[in-house]
C-alpha cells in the first residue's frame, strides 16, 4: 500500500482542523495506507523558524514527504491564507518535493468567504514544489466541527460527506498509481 504524509499546518494542538486531519487518517488506516503525521505543534518553532536543515525534526520532514505517495495538506486559514506554521513547514520541503505525488488539500476557517485560499494562496506554493496533480480537497467552516466534551471532534454528517468523497478520490488514483508503479507514475503527466 501507499505512504502517506499528513501536514497539519495548525499553531494550535487543539485546533478543529484536526477533527478532519483525524477523520481523513481513521478512513486511510482503516483502507491499509501508512500514514506519517506531521504536526506543527510537535516541530522545534526554532528549527522551522532557522530552515536548521541539520535538525532531526526538519531531516524527518523530508524523509516522509520523499517516501510518500500522497500528501495532505491541512491548515487553518487565517487572513485569506494557511497559517504561518504550514508556511514554515512547506518552506523547508526541496524545491521539487511534491514532484510525482498527489496533493490533498483540507482546510478550515471561520467563514465560507475564505474557500478561495486553498486555490489562490496553496496552489501556487504546491506548484513551485513540483506538485502537479492538487485533488480538489475539502474546505470546512468551524462550526462544522465541535469538540466533544471527553475529547475528539463530532463533524456534521454534510462535512463527513464531503470527506469521504475527497477520500475515496485519492485512495481511487493511489490505488491505480500503485498499480503502475513509482517509477512510471513520476514520469506520466497527470
Amino acid at each position: 500500500m501507499a505512504n502517506i504524509a499528513i501536514i497539519i499546518g495548525s499553531p494550535n494542538g487543539g485546533s478543529r482542523l484536526y477533527g478532519l486531519t483525524e477523520f481523513a487518517g481513521e478512513r486511510l488506516a482503516e483502507a491499509g495506507f501508512t500514514l506519517e503525521w506531521i504536526a506543527a505543534t510537535d516541530l522545534p518553532a526554532e528549527d522551522l523558524l532557522q530552515a536548521d536543515f541539520g535538525s532531526p525534526a526538519i531531516k524527518r520532514i523530508i524523509a516522509s514527504v520523499e517516501e510518500a505517495d500522497a500528501v495532505i495538506i491541512a491548515s487553518p486559514v487565517f487572513k485569506a491564507a494557511y497559517s504561518g506554521a504550514l508556511k514554515t513547514i512547506l518552506d523547508v520541503i526541496p524545491q521539487k518535493g511534491l514532484q510525482g505525488k498527489v496533493v490533498l488539500p483540507l482546510f478550515i476557517g471561520g467563514t465560507i468567504a475564505h474557500f478561495l485560499a486553498v486555490d489562490y494562496a496553496l496552489k501556487p506554493v504546491v506548484a513551485a514544489l513540483g506538485g502537479t496533480h492538487i485533488l480538489g480537497g475539502v474546505f470546512a467552516v468551524d462550526e462544522w466541527v465541535t469538540r466533544r466534551e471527553g475529547g475528539g471532534f463530532e463533524l456534521t454528517e454534510l462535512l463527513q460527506e464531503r470527506l469521504d468523497v475527497a477520500i475515496n478520490e485519492l485512495i481511487a488514483v493511489l490505488t491505480q498509481d500503485t498499480r503502475i508503479g513509482r517509477g512510471d507514475r513520476e514520469e506520466r503527466t497527470i
